[in-house]
């Protein structure tokens, strides 16, 4: 067996993160995507003596699990990878993947508190980052996201099943309208073109609407026409905040050269178990809004009542976790590297009358060295890749009885929680919260014990 070669098997297992796991002539197969039960046709990228890396190149045949209706994108977009399976079973899936990430890890011996399913496993997305591009060279102007496997190709994904109708809307009138335009989109491989980005965000408890559209500043347009497009569509949310980002990075990314508010303001309202949030355009925020306010009921349910405790949230954010736990603390103080995230954060504390929360800007490892103060509890909410060892071993310096860590990434989280138990801490819950229905992700909340 060699690189290049094609191949057919069908799918045995479904791993954490979208991956699966086969074996074919012996050898371990392991693949991005792919569904237990589908027959599949793929091609060789890397062979060795016990262990092959391959590439889907034709689903031959799908699995029984494959009983969902699917949007028309499904299959040729990145987007959902496990939109074809009832959400039950989804949920079956995920906890058991989790579970046996920590058992690889053999950590046992904690309560296991099952999985907590989204109140909504379609349309709950509150933001959307689409690409404007092409399906296929020199084709007509698309907007939405990137072809599964593809880094050029995008599609317009009109028929998304993880938005509203007003996200269709107006990604739909922005394509026509600038497609009409004939305006050159923006090309990562000479960084010639204008058009780069549309992102749209809601707010799902307060119905507002923001819609940024991101530019180079290659062409000199008015965008007073389309301002006027977006506020005459037939649409149920309200918009509040029209901006246009002029973006001239060489990254694939949506960064920030200038910013000019079309309509309205530069921010969206948001609420949250009671307590209201600004929401900036560059801010982290939930993508799941409903999904978060039971993730932060959970954490709130193992941290308990903490009135005469203070408090460390770190890897902070706009302080949407640090401000659910306030009223449950003496103190909050909340570390995060991201500045405009800290000022969003002070600025949220102030909005919903929290004098006893406080936001700091700085790197977790080298900050929490400087805090004087002593936590009685820390949270910890950390990027995808986990925390950093030398955070850690600062982190169980303060030997705080109880951490709480909520982890987007259970696979970095078990490595996190092995470090954790080295230096005296014990898992005594698990339970996991599906932000994410339709993909393969899911997020953890973990409580440890002195």
């Amino acid at each position: 067996m060699k690189r290049k070669d094609i191949i057919e098997f069908e799918i045995d297992k479904m791993e954490f993160g979208g991956t699966s796991v086969s074996t074919y002539e012996g050898k371990e197969i392991h693949m991005k995507g792919g569904i237990t039960g589908q027959k599949v046709k793929a091609v060789v990228k890397k062979a060795r003596s016990k262990k092959l890396d391959v590439k889907m190149i034709e689903l031959l045949e799908k699995s029984d699990l494959e009983t969902n209706k699917t949007c028309k994108h499904f299959g040729e977009c990145g987007g959902c990878s496990m939109l074809s399976v009832p959400y039950e079973k989804q949920l079956q899936i995920k906890e058991k993947q989790v579970m046996d990430l920590f058992l690889s890890q053999d950590i046992f011996g904690f309560q296991f508190m099952g999985i907590e399913k989204s109140p909504q496993d379609t349309k709950y997305r509150n933001k959307m980052e689409y690409t404007f591009g092409d399906e296929k060279k020199d084709g007509p102007l698309t907007l939405g996201l990137h072809k599964k496997g593809r880094h050029i190709d995008i599609m317009t994904v009109d028929d998304c099943f993880l938005v509203d109708d007003d996200f269709i809307k107006v990604l739909t009138s922005t394509v026509k309208y600038f497609d009409e335009k004939k305006l050159p989109y923006y090309k990562t491989v000479n960084h010639k073109g204008y058009l780069r980005n549309l992102v749209v965000r809601k707010g799902i408890n307060t119905n507002e609407l923001m819609v940024n559209i991101v530019t180079s500043s290659q062409e000199d347009f008015d965008m007073s026409e389309y301002k006027d497009l977006l506020l005459s569509l037939d649409i149920n949310s309200k918009i509040v905040s029209i901006l246009h980002t002029i973006n001239d990075g060489l990254a694939d990314a949506v960064n920030c050269d200038e910013l000019k508010v079309l309509y309205g303001r530069d921010y969206l309202n948001e609420e949250v178990l009671g307590l209201k949030f600004k929401v900036s355009p560059f801010s982290f925020f939930q993508t799941n809004t409903k999904g978060a306010e039971k993730l932060y009921s959970i954490a709130r349910e193992f941290i308990g009542e903490h009135k005469d405790k203070v408090v460390f949230d770190l890897y902070s954010g706009t302080g949407t976790i640090g401000q659910v736990m306030a009223s449950s603390a003496k103190k909050v103080y909340g570390i995060e590297i991201v500045e405009e995230a800290v000022k969003v954060a002070n600025e949220n504390a102030k909005l919903n009358n929290l004098s006893n929360c406080e936001f700091i800007a700085g790197d977790v490892s080298k900050t929490v060295k400087n805090l004087k103060t002593k936590p009685d509890l820390i949270i910890v909410d950390p990027p995808r890749p986990g925390v950093h060892k030398d955070a850690i071993k600062d982190i169980c310096g303060f030997e705080a009885k109880e951490i709480v860590y909520i982890s987007c990434n259970p696979k970095t989280l078990v490595l996190d929680l092995v470090e954790f138990m080295n230096f005296g801490y014990k898992v005594e819950k698990v339970k996991c919260m599906d932000m994410f229905p339709n993909t393969p992700h899911v997020e953890t909340v973990v409580k440890l014990v002195r």
